[in-house]
Formats: structure tokens, sequence, C-alpha cells
């Protein structure tokens, strides 16, 4: 059902914010293929072995990565050098994927914590 939900999330953007986070949503899927799709805090996400480790959202001006985490971000520093950040989210241009590179780092980082 949750692969749906975020079909149905995603159906309800325009573009060019269904695109992009169509293509991270792909990137995130490549990566870590086992995950489950789910929805967490009303936003698309996925989830091992009972905790999620990557989700997106999109918003007026921008997009976010979530790493449900508040401290995956901090460990990357200039990795994100051009990029706005809170504790728990990577802002990025609705228009521009982030790099699969990024993508996979988050994601590694995450998934340390959660092992």
């Amino acid at each position: 059902m949750s692969e749906q939900e975020i079909d149905a999330y995603l159906a309800k953007l325009e573009e060019p914010k269904r695109t992009t986070l169509s293509e991270l949503r792909q990137t995130i899927h490549d990566i870590i293929p086992d995950a489950e799709q789910c929805i967490s805090y009303r936003m698309p996400a996925f989830r091992l072995q009972g905790r999620v480790v990557a989700g997106f959202a999109a918003f007026t001006n921008h997009l976010s990565y979530l790493p449900h985490s508040g401290s995956v971000l901090s460990e990357l520093g200039d990795d994100l050098a051009g990029y706005v950040s809170t504790p728990g989210a990577l802002h990025f241009p609705v228009d521009q994927p982030l790099p699969r590179s990024l993508v996979e780092k988050l994601i590694e980082v995450r998934l340390r914590q959660v092992r």
C-alpha cells in the first residue's frame, strides 16, 4: 500500500517537483533495494529493519531530503557545501536532483547509525 501512497503523493505535485522527487525516489531505491517504501510523518520514506533511513518531501520553494536523524547532515560537512540545511533536512532546488554520490553518502551515514 505505501508504494501507492508515494505514487499518490508524487502525482499531486506540479512539475518539475514531481520529476525531481521521482528521480530521488528511484535513486534511493537503487541504493537500498531491500528497503520498504512507506509514509512517515505524512512524507515518502524508506524503511529498513523497522527503521526509517531516508525520506523526501516537497515544499513551496524547495525540496528536502530527510535522513530521519538529527546527526546525519552534520557528519557530511563539506559534502553539503552549496546546500541549505537544518539539522533534520537537506534542502535542494525543485529542478535539480541530488547527485547520486551524495545520496549514497547520506544513506551510508544513516545505515551506520541504524546498525
